[in-house]
């Protein structure tokens, strides 16, 4: 079986991350992390977009080289991931000459099959967005809205890319792949914005009005659009052209290619990634077969506004991973929003989704299995062979809670997936309310019935911190140790079955997972 390439889309390095930034890296590495657990090999790209007349605009107001600062604002990126425990396998940035020679020789091809020509255009152009518009984008009104920025008329010769060449093949393409975006009710926004008159593609700019850029290879006068440099990320860093361009340490591009989730946000679908991305590749020769699926994440809002710098609402992930463990915030994320659907970001309802499921319900549990255990048997677990009716409950919650898992990940509801294995957690603390071991300890003749509760509380959490571990993995690394079972390198979940604990298994020291936190509102 191929690896299971997953990239996320690559960040413009004009400002440092936010929320959004995070929420993205966590999910893909949620969803890397899974298909690893599930035995499959896994290629992680992520990256940085350092290009662009954005960049270069916040280069001159700091007073720096655009290499200069887009290295500082990197750095933010960079930290932020190693803070989430988000683990890529390959690391993408467009400054790297090893993308620049890929970018180069892709234009080469396209302009040597004669896909590229050069016209002069007068036109509206978004200074924000870094595109000409056409009299699709006016409102009624004739007026660009607020999402395009600064728009200027422009007057200049640029490089074009046949782009209405290829759109009758996308239209179709679309139609007769259902599978090509997730979720699926996105494609209609993709039609949408295919019907009516075909445009060609703009993509240079005069070097005398942008010079941070990758120039094109047959005329130096003009660097490279940003959105033809960014996208090519994807499969630069995956070793396309690689002996042609001379570039080492890259993966086998014909056993990678290609990606099985290009996770982005629902704001660069259309037109960059739904419409350019797959003509771009189907130009170059690319097959039907070989073109990406696209995995369209929504957006967090902060009382149903879209956040922005003019609103002052946007949120620090760091600030967060701070106040709630980056494994908190990690749960959060991934728990309180469906794939491909907006959601409100809370105050409220990340303190509860710590304080309430984290600490009072997954971490308590924890702790009062491995402190009964400590107290009535020195740690030390004894299956036995009593057995009765609420223990077979729970070895039946605990088996089914697999295959729910699994479906639920595979499908990208990572909130289901997290819910399924959520199934555990509760049974199991019901299993501790119904059993009472505290009093069965009291009772010589129960011996053996608390023998059976303290190994099926244990038991049941290793279960719960191999499902959860993709989410959680620092949490439920810890978890184990406090268990005293380390889950082998090469562990899948087709190995997961009831009866991992052996007779006379020690438990470790308890210590609290997720302590609970006395705050009223997160900072």
């Amino acid at each position: 079986m191929k690896p299971y390439y997953i990239t996320t889309a690559i960040d413009y390095t004009n400002a440092p991350p936010h929320i959004g930034h995070a929420y993205e890296k966590v999910l893909a590495d949620v969803m890397a992390r899974f298909q690893r657990l599930n035995g499959r090999e896994v290629y992680f790209l992520t990256g940085v977009d350092q290009h662009g007349q954005k960049v270069q605009k916040s280069a001159d107001k700091a007073g720096l080289t655009p290499q200069a600062f887009v290295d500082g604002v990197t750095e933010h990126f960079l930290a932020l991931w190693d803070k989430l425990n988000v683990r890529y396998d390959g690391w993408a940035a467009t400054t790297d000459p090893t993308h620049k020679k890929v970018v180069q020789a892709m234009l080469q091809k396209l302009h040597d099959c004669g896909q590229l020509y050069k016209q002069a255009y007068t036109g509206f152009y978004s200074v924000r967005q870094e595109q000409f518009l056409t009299d699709k984008e006016r409102g009624a009104d004739g007026s660009f809205g607020e999402e395009w920025g600064e728009v200027v008329e422009l007057q200049e010769e640029n490089w074009y890319f046949r782009l209405s060449d290829h759109v009758e093949w996308l239209k179709n393409y679309i139609k007769t792949h259902p599978d090509f975006i997730f979720p699926t009710h996105r494609a209609s926004a993709v039609l949408n914005a295919l019907e009516g008159t075909p445009q060609d593609l703009c993509i240079s700019r005069p070097i005398e009005r942008l010079s941070w850029g990758i120039p094109l290879p047959f005329d130096e006068r003009f660097v490279n659009y940003v959105w033809f440099d960014a996208l090519t990320n994807y499969i630069s860093f995956a070793g396309y052209l690689a002996d042609e361009c001379g570039n080492t340490d890259l993966p086998d591009f014909s056993k990678l290619w290609p990606s099985e989730a290009h996770v982005i946000g629902k704001d660069i679908l259309v037109p960059a990634h739904a419409v350019y991305w797959p003509i771009m590749l189907h130009a170059l020769g690319f097959s039907d077969d070989q073109i990406p699926r696209l995995i369209v994440h929504g957006w967090w809002n902060v009382k149903g506004a879209k956040m922005s710098k003019s609103l002052g609402n946007v949120i620090d992930p760091n600030v967060l991973a701070g106040t709630f463990t980056p494994d908190g915030l990690r749960y959060y994320l991934m728990r309180d929003i469906a794939t491909g659907y907006d959601s409100d970001f809370s105050d409220e309802r990340i303190i509860m989704s710590y304080n309430k499921e984290l600490a009072g319900g997954l971490g308590n549990l924890l702790n009062r299995s491995i402190n009964m255990a400590q107290k009535y048997r020195s740690g030390v677990l004894t299956p036995g062979s009593y057995d009765d009716a609420e223990n077979a409950a729970l070895r039946q919650t605990v088996a089914e809670a697999l295959p729910a898992y699994l479906e639920s990940m595979e499908g990208w509801g990572i909130h289901d997936g997290i819910a399924a294995a959520w199934k555990i957690v509760t049974a199991a603390n019901a299993y501790v309310d119904s059993t009472k071991p505290f009093s069965l300890a009291k009772d010589p003749e129960q011996a053996a019935r608390l023998d059976s509760v303290l190994y099926h509380l244990a038991e049941s959490w290793v279960h719960i911190s191999v499902l959860l571990n993709p989410i959680m993995p620092t949490a439920m690394a810890t978890a184990r140790a406090q268990i005293g079972w380390e889950m082998p390198e090469a562990f899948q979940l087709s190995d997961l079955k009831w009866g991992m604990l052996k007779d006379g298994h020690q438990l470790g020291a308890p210590v609290p997972l997720f302590p609970r936190l006395e705050i009223a509102t997160a900072e």
